[in-house]
């Protein structure tokens, strides 16, 4: 897939280079809701599964150790090719690959079973277009599954959250909340059926070494937490190394049959 758009280029050089960091990611790769994931998707056997903002492909390798199909999707094309070659290594034969946007999916419609996203849609210009895309490509009955960091939702949690979101990462967009989730969900045509939050320890340095951040930045993200109140150091379980603690969020919703 060709484009010319300023968003694909922004993800394509905040994520090409590191896509090896993000494969060998601890945080990514491990975790709760991985193992909730799998739990999850061992119903679907013969399924095939769309992962939407695929990464370094956690989540696909995950689903693929289940069910028939997997197709990792992604707006980096260096993503896309460390999956590639990781699935081939795993032994994994029913991954294959597709690049492209999320508000804009190149399947036809009714041709997933299940569409799962798991730490991408902070990244989705337009979350509310993505999910109408993800019920126009799920099978009738079909469901979609979410994980990714949430808002804590309260105003001055928020915006602690997404300025260090955002200083460390310039593709950031939004973290959501879980009822912003629950909007999202229910505007799209789709039925919520679950939800579940968590949390997240982030060990500073190789959150920021999995992003390049620029000294600058990162300097920046250290004056800027060193200055939150106590209630938000609280919250965040802020330590002294720049570490903190983020909230997750898997929710499962589906489409009507």
């Amino acid at each position: 897939m060709t484009t010319t758009h300023s968003h694909h280029d922004n993800v394509e050089k905040q994520f090409g280079s590191q896509a090896s960091a993000y494969l060998s990611s601890a945080v990514h790769a491990s975790g709760r809701d991985p193992v909730r994931l799998g739990e999850r998707i061992a119903a679907f056997p013969d399924a095939h599964v769309l992962d939407l903002g695929c990464g370094a492909g956690h989540a696909s390798f995950t689903a693929a150790q289940q069910v028939a199909q997997v197709t990792a999707y992604d707006l980096s094309s260096q993503m896309l090719d460390v999956v590639a070659e990781a699935a081939k290594a795993k032994g994994l034969n029913n991954v294959t690959t597709r690049q492209g946007y999320a508000e804009s999916l190149p399947f036809e419609d009714a041709s997933f079973e299940v569409v799962i996203s798991r730490y991408s849609a902070h990244h989705w210009h337009d979350v509310g277009q993505a999910l109408r895309e993800v019920k126009r490509v799920l099978k009738p009955g079909g469901i979609f599954i979410i994980m990714d960091v949430m808002s804590p939702g309260h105003p001055v949690r928020n915006i602690w959250l997404q300025t260090v979101e955002a200083l460390r990462d310039t593709s950031h967009v939004q973290n959501y909340s879980s009822g912003e989730w629950l909007t999202f969900i229910t505007e799209a045509g789709l039925i919520s059926r679950s939800l579940i939050t968590d949390r997240l320890p982030l060990e500073f340095t190789s959150w920021i070494a999995r992003m390049r951040t620029p000294e600058a930045l990162t300097q920046a993200i250290r004056l800027y937490q060193e200055s939150a109140s106590a209630d938000v150091k609280a919250y965040f379980e802020l330590h002294d190394d720049g570490s903190f603690t983020s909230d997750t969020i898997m929710a499962e919703a589906q489409k009507a049959g």
